[in-house]
């Protein structure tokens, strides 16, 4: 398993590597491995419960999903739809990693408001940082929203039942998060720089092995 993280971490650098290059068709080649990896990591922790069934599903979405942002830049003329797909993807996994933590739950309907209230306060701060169409914001709110009521339910899991399985997945929730708000302030922000898309790539990429990794201790609850 140490071995598939560090694969998984060198062809995401190379991934970079060739982004910054322009080179895009091998650069998704490479993203396209790096998230296989992730897959096959959490296939081989999986300890065939439901929970985990639905945690590999959401790693092969967030994977499918990893090609289609980077295919944006090889079909151009096609960019936008293929994007907006590749985040609709995502959105998928994130509602399958849900599905899977929610019966875990000691508290819901606390995490479902202080998910509403801390997603508001956030695609307030970040309205103010970017600049981007109507249809953008508004898919953007569900997005983040989405995003933000699995850390609520995840961190409120930890809390509840600590454990190396609620840790460890807690952790990779927040990672994702924190990803995907570098990703929005440099695609949409006023400048795109290369040190936050390296930010991006090596945040999501923790968030996504740590998930992974989670279910290897599932089968404690």
């Amino acid at each position: 398993m140490p071995l598939l993280i560090a694969l998984c971490l060198a062809l995401a650098a190379l991934f970079l590597r060739e982004e910054s290059r322009e080179r895009y068709v091998p650069a998704v080649v490479l993203k396209g491995l790096a998230s296989l990896c992730f897959v096959v990591l959490g296939l081989l922790c999986s300890p065939g419960t439901p929970l985990a069934g639905r945690v590999i599903v959401g790693l092969v979405l967030g994977c499918a999903a990893d090609v289609l942002l980077n295919l944006r830049w090889v079909f151009r003329e096609k960019g936008q739809p293929i994007f907006l797909v590749g985040i609709l993807v995502f959105l998928a996994g994130h509602i399958l990693y849900l599905a899977a933590v929610w019966p875990l739950n000691a508290k819901p309907l606390l995490c479902l408001a202080a998910a509403v209230v801390l997603t508001a306060l956030l695609m307030l701060w970040i309205f103010k940082q970017i600049t981007a169409k109507p249809a953008f914001k508004i898919f953007g709110v569900f997005y983040i929203g989405a995003i933000m009521l699995l850390n609520c339910v995840a961190v409120g899991n930890l809390l509840s039942a600590p454990g190396a399985f609620t840790g460890l997945f807690a952790a990779g929730a927040v990672f994702f998060l924190v990803s995907d708000i570098v990703l929005i302030l440099n695609t949409f922000g006023a400048e795109t720089r290369q040190s936050l898309r390296v930010t991006n790539i090596a945040l999501y990429y923790a968030g996504q092995l740590l998930i992974a990794l989670s279910l290897r201790f599932a089968a404690l609850l």
